[in-house]
């Protein structure tokens, strides 16, 4: 579908009425472009840089229930997540599969083992299976050998659901291609066109990639799905800033300085926010903060306090392990956008996801990864009012089927399933596409070498940073973003992409001061880069 001339192509056949503009290419812009094509209509999805780039690459990782917003009384929120949890599950095994949890009680935290209790059950009985446990603290040391045992109470055991964010924004929109919606990254869209009444009926999109120009574009409803820049979007239409923009954060630390053979999570000593270990991919994911982010048009990272917070949390709960930053191998950060009703603590803020019809846009914001569905039909249920026609929306999977797709035998069983679940029906096009050794694991891990040569060829890459942070995630699974290994990527990917040397060393150098200010850690100067990067041009 995305070719290397796949962009001009696109750029050529604009010029048409369409249905719906989707502004925002992440998990809820993706959502809705599916769904939105599946029913039907003309739908173009438009993103200012790259698909995910936002917070639907940068966060904790989780397809989870929402246990915690039950103690917010958020009940409507969690038995949504619950069911499309499961969903998921079922539907995108290799992409999206269950997890271990275990919930450390420790004296003196504000949510009592009881009091969890009657979460799980009722979490339990929204799933509709019962998948919880308590443990004794003799029991625990089994469980987690690592934890710290002072104080300690007992444990909760339970299951929830991980992902790769990324991937499943890029699963989602090349499967809304496929039933014939649009799609472009780097295409900001710079103004919005008015009616004479004021009434929004358009939008004006540059083409950032390529030098393509400007369009104007026509459309019966624009859906803002902008995440953290909703309000930006709103105020350009004089309607009133609703959102909180909330940051969060992560450390990144290798597998072998923070086991976890499930997520341990457990209240922050400090202000009994649940933060969390997550083994995810090889590594082990730390998190996460949850503070207000007044930074403006400028791209997330990490704080010293954030990091500071996070490192008291690691450090109370594994004091055996000796963490210390130098074992960090990287952070990230997304910044969330919530209803502001202006309470002290932002964690109090609800996540349920909120619709707002003004004016000929149709803001969808709030909500979370989990239940992306829900509001893609929540929205294109308003959407349909402004459409001359109103098809109805056809109950569909959340994701395609895949049974079409036989992998070859050579593959392990794993593998298999995890190329299914993250490239749906392509994983037989990436399978083909690979040279001989590039079905491989990249450094042991679990990324193979097939899969920089698939995103490099039909995945909309852009810039180096498309296929390092989100496409296949080295930026955060290897040391130093994985600039070490940049001479055998090259050899893979430069062809692939059609640059010539000076592209490619610009390529390379944006990217490590990109990695360096925004994925390390905060106030680092680090020498090494520089060199990775003279030896990779």
């Amino acid at each position: 579908m995305w070719t290397q001339n796949w962009r001009s192509e696109t750029w050529g056949n604009l010029d048409q009425s369409w249905d719906i503009i989707i502004i925002g290419g992440g998990i809820t812009g993706a959502g809705i472009l599916r769904e939105a094509a599946q029913a039907g209509l003309r739908v173009l999805l438009l993103e200012g840089q790259d698909f995910a780039s936002g917070t639907s690459s940068r966060s904790s990782k989780l397809v989870h229930g929402g246990l915690r917003y039950l103690r917010n009384a958020q009940i409507k929120t969690t038995l949504a997540s619950v069911h499309e949890r499961e969903q998921l599950l079922q539907q995108g095994q290799g992409l999206v599969n269950p997890i271990g949890f275990l919930y450390a009680h420790y004296q003196g935290d504000k949510t009592s083992p009881w009091l969890m209790e009657v979460g799980l059950t009722l979490y339990d009985i929204f799933a509709r299976h019962w998948n919880h446990q308590y443990h004794g603290a003799a029991d625990i040391e089994s469980l987690a050998p690592n934890l710290n045992r002072v104080n300690l109470q007992g444990g909760h055991c339970y299951g929830d659901a991980q992902t790769d964010d990324a991937r499943l924004v890029l699963r989602v929109i090349r499967e809304g291609v496929r039933a014939g919606g649009t799609a472009l990254n780097y295409a900001p869209v710079k103004e919005l066109l008015r009616q004479h009444n004021g009434q929004v009926c358009g939008v004006v999109v540059e083409d950032a990639a390529s030098s393509l120009g400007t369009a104007e574009l026509q459309a019966a409803i624009v859906i803002n799905a902008t995440g953290a820049a909703a309000d930006t979007l709103r105020q350009k239409m004089g309607a009133p800033p609703r959102l909180r923009s909330l940051r969060g954060s992560h450390l990144v630390f290798p597998a072998a300085k923070l086991p976890a053979a499930q997520t341990i999570t457990f209240a922050h000593p400090v202000d009994q926010r649940p933060v969390y270990a997550i083994p995810w991919e090889g590594v082990t994911l730390f998190g996460t903060t949850d503070v207000d982010h007044r930074q403006d048009n400028q791209e997330p990272a990490i704080s010293p306090a954030e990091l500071d917070y996070l490192m008291e949390a690691v450090t109370f709960a594994f004091p055996d392990l000796g963490l210390a930053t130098a074992d960090i191998q990287a952070t990230y950060a997304g910044v969330r956008s919530v209803i502001n009703t202006g309470r002290a603590d932002p964690s109090k803020e609800s996540r349920e996801h909120a619709l707002w019809d003004e004016n000929g846009v149709l803001t969808v914001t709030g909500g979370k990864l989990t239940t992306f569905r829900v509001m893609a039909r929540d929205a294109l249920k308003i959407a349909m009012k402004h459409l001359p026609e109103r098809p109805s929306m056809p109950n569909q999977p959340v994701l395609d089927d895949v049974e079409a797709c036989h992998l070859p035998d050579s593959l392990d069983p794993a593998t298999q399933l995890r190329l299914l679940g993250r490239y749906g029906i392509e994983a037989c096009d990436l399978v083909e596409a690979a040279s001989p050794g590039e079905l491989t694991p990249i450094d042991n891990g679990r990324s193979l070498w097939a899969e920089l040569r698939w995103a490099a060829r039909a995945e909309g890459v852009v810039h180096l940073d498309d296929l390092l942070l989100r496409r296949v995630r080295l930026g955060l699974l290897l040391p130093h973003g994985g600039l070490p290994w940049l001479e055998q990527i090259r050899a893979i990917v430069q062809p692939e992409l059609g640059w010539d040397d000076e592209r490619w060393g610009e390529e390379t150098a944006v990217y490590a001061e990109q990695w360096h200010s925004r994925y390390y850690l905060p106030g680092i100067k680090g020498k090494s880069i520089r060199n990775f990067v003279a030896t990779a041009i």
